[in-house]
């Protein structure tokens, strides 16, 4: 499996293909995702290479549907694997497994195996991290450009109601995560309350 070939598809295709539309749904996004994949499976005793490599590729392409679409981009991105994964030595079974992971960070997230709960982890990490203010504020301004909310939707309602409902898959992040995002649950809590 050349997971270099697949690394540098997916910086080359994001970072020149994408709509100036996505201010979330990036590269740096994706980045950010395949490293906290990465950090996850290491503190949850993942280090088999093959895994690895699986959890890695579906990373890099989780969010490779938006290149043709917004909406059901989970699909899309299974069915641009399934077209390309060959051409870089990955077999029906391995494109079967990092499709599986890509499906279940489709919301609601319903990961079953550690490789999909860590993916999923990863994808909405920042929900629990410093930058989540930052991180809200870009899929704020990508969901306006969208079209998806406009100026008298409650972006805050909307937020609190999300990661609300929201849980961590894995114990590493249930640990790491959980209290910045309790305090994050309850300051969106209090601007909802205001209104």
């Amino acid at each position: 499996m050349n997971i270099a070939g697949i690394e540098n598809f997916v910086v080359k295709a994001l970072g020149t293909q994408l709509s100036l539309k996505l201010h979330y749904h990036n590269l740096s996004h994706t980045l950010d995702v395949v490293k906290n994949a990465l950090r996850i499976a290491q503190q949850e005793g993942v280090h088999e290479s093959y895994d690895l490599v699986l959890l890695k590729t579906a990373g890099y392409l989780h969010d490779i549907g938006f290149l043709n679409t917004f909406i059901d981009h989970e699909e899309e991105g299974c069915l641009i694997a399934q077209a390309i994964l060959p051409d870089y030595n990955y077999d029906q079974e391995a494109i079967d497994i990092i499709c599986s992971m890509i499906m279940k960070t489709k919301l609601p997230q319903k990961p079953v195996t550690l490789l999909e709960k860590i993916l999923c982890d990863a994808d909405l990490d920042h929900l629990g991290r410093e930058d989540f203010k930052e991180v809200s504020h870009r899929l704020f301004e990508e969901w306006k450009a969208l079209g998806r909310i406009d100026e008298s939707m409650d972006w805050n309602l909307i937020q609190y109601t999300f990661v609300d409902a929201h849980h961590y898959w894995t114990n590493t992040n249930q640990k790491r995560r959980n209290n910045l995002k309790a305090q994050f649950l309850q300051e969106l809590k209090g601007l909802v309350m205001s209104k």
